[in-house]
């Protein structure tokens, strides 16, 4: 609730704060300690700082910047939360609940932090109490014995918990107690503090990182290669380094409290001034993927715009792409609004970002086409491109914003569209497939017969969108338990779909009907027309 809250709160401001943070070593290490505070969990921090950088909008030198500071960020939160803050949980949770409950928009998501909050401490407080007893058993004090014997094993056990429990602080505030209560000596503690630091690295490699794109582990894996060093580094110094951090704090619990920040300080110094060339070492360790980018444009050669007519044909064969993108859509789409699967709904999804980059493409292209070179001919061409590249890019906004939103709203409350309402919506699916097809025919042959088709098209489509609606009306006077369900999704779906062909007609047939005059300037009729 802490993670969704302050995104939801501070989202934008969040990627902004980053941004702007980037630029500078010292800047992204303070950047990922703030965000890691304020999210509660440097795995949390990891995790979205690892699909940034797999997707190109984060170097990784800065990166693994942000990700030492995340690592320090984490330390803060234990030593906040190792005091005995508890009272003051109930405070958080009421606080956060009358917010969620009155306010709106930011003010809202904010309550949920509070709520988040209030019942992490809670959570915290129980857990340890709940412990005391368990730890207290004979059989748990044998096995943590035996396990305080082999500091290899402790660092081990600690880092499955922390990767269990996505949260170092959890495992080291677990340490802390078992030391205060003497449960486990000083020393055993020190190496749950650093195979928790080890553990809480595991997450983003194993879950955040695209396993089929070497360089999207860069930054995991970096980050992992630097908790090891510290592990080694301590381990080898064991036997001397206890004695000194018994000295750290006026209790045990303080002094592994401070150790942890101390060795999070200590890793930072150790890799920052060489985080450029740690970064160089780790991208020769995992080259990129050589794969092609379907977002990426093929056609549109900058040398052509020297010859418009090149030029147009080229933009054109582009644009022809977005159509086989937004068929794919589609098809995605049909089957998450059947089907009981998430993978097609992100699948689909991020075709969506395949057409607005070959859109954005495609403008920037025509734009840089001198526009004293073009003949009136040509101009209007390169209108109708524009017109029919915006209008497809509008029916996949319009498909990733709003369909895929009702087939996800379906799968989050558990519920599924009658049999003849999942019909109608197949069969119009299936029927905006063969629309994209006919439009893609019309925009590149420009003929007046295929434009009249898919504009007589779009009133067959009205119909037919009109008949579900009232069967879907029918059926819910009927008292079918399904439709009463999904009544709003339903027909929020049968409303998109019908946007998504209006779109198809707008970019594809009007612009020919228009150059040819067959298009009336208005369908309303003219004061004193009675016929």
């Amino acid at each position: 609730m802490v993670q969704t809250g302050v995104q939801r709160t501070f989202g934008p401001k969040l990627k902004t704060f980053l941004a702007g943070a980037l630029r500078n070593r010292i800047k992204a290490f303070g950047a990922g300690a703030a965000v890691t505070v304020a999210l509660q969990s440097s795995t949390a921090t990891g995790l979205m700082l690892t699909a940034f950088q797999a997707g190109g909008l984060v170097a990784l030198a800065p990166a693994l910047a942000v990700m030492l500071g995340a690592n320090v960020g984490s330390t803060l939160v234990v030593q906040v939360l190792s005091f005995d803050i508890a009272a003051v949980a109930p405070l958080l949770v009421l606080a956060g609940v009358i917010l969620f409950r009155r306010a709106q928009d930011a003010p809202h998501d904010f309550g949920r932090v509070l709520i988040g909050l209030g019942l992490v401490l809670t959570a915290l407080h129980q857990f340890l109490a709940l412990l005391e007893p368990v730890v207290a058993a004979p059989a748990a004090e044998a096995f943590l014995a035996q396990v305080g014997r082999y500091t290899p094993v402790a660092v081990i056990v600690a880092a499955i918990l922390t990767w269990a429990a996505h949260s170092s602080v959890v495992t080291v505030l677990l340490a802390m107690s078992l030391t205060t209560g003497g449960v486990i000596p000083l020393e055993t503690g020190v190496a749950l503090v650093v195979g928790a630091n080890l553990g809480s690295a595991l997450n983003p490699l194993l879950e955040g990182a695209d396993a089929t794109d070497p360089a999207a582990r860069r930054l995991p894996l970096g980050n992992l290669i630097n908790r090891l060093a510290g592990l080694v580094l301590v381990m080898g110094a064991f036997s001397f380094i206890v004695p000194w951090i018994a000295r750290l704090g006026p209790t045990e619990a303080r002094a592994l409290a401070n150790f942890h920040t101390l060795f999070n300080l200590a890793l930072a110094l150790l890799f920052l001034p060489w985080i450029r060339t740690y970064a160089k070492l780790i991208a020769r360790l995992l080259p990129a993927r050589q794969a092609a980018d379907p977002g990426a444009p093929i056609y549109l050669d900058p040398e052509a715009r020297a010859t418009p007519a090149v030029a147009l044909g080229a933009a054109t064969r582009e644009a022809l792409r977005m159509t086989d993108t937004l068929e794919e859509m589609l098809k995605g789409l049909k089957e998450s609004l059947a089907g009981s699967s998430r993978t097609s709904i992100q699948a689909t999804k991020r075709l969506d970002d395949v057409l607005d980059r070959l859109n954005t493409a495609i403008r920037a292209y025509l734009i840089s086409i001198p526009a004293e070179s073009l003949s009136p001919e040509e101009s209007a061409r390169l209108a109708e491109i524009l017109a029919f590249a915006t209008n497809v890019e509008h029916a996949g906004d319009l498909v990733d914003r709003n369909l895929l939103s009702v087939a996800t709203r379906r799968l989050k409350r558990g519920v599924s569209f009658s049999p003849e309402g999942e019909a109608d919506l197949v069969r119009l699916t299936d029927r905006l497939v063969a629309n994209v097809r006919l439009a893609a025919a019309a925009f590149v042959s420009g003929d007046r017969s295929a434009a009249r088709l898919l504009v007589a098209e779009k009133e067959s489509f009205r119909d037919v969108e009109a008949d579900a609606v009232a069967a879907h009306f029918q059926r819910l006077q009927s008292g079918d338990a399904n439709t009463l369900d999904t009544s709003s999704l339903h027909l929020d779906a049968l409303r998109d779909l019908k946007r998504i062909n209006s779109h198809l007609v707008e970019g594809a047939a009007y612009p020919i009907l228009r150059s040819v005059g067959e298009l009336l300037p208005t369908r309303l009729r003219q004061v004193g027309d009675r016929g």
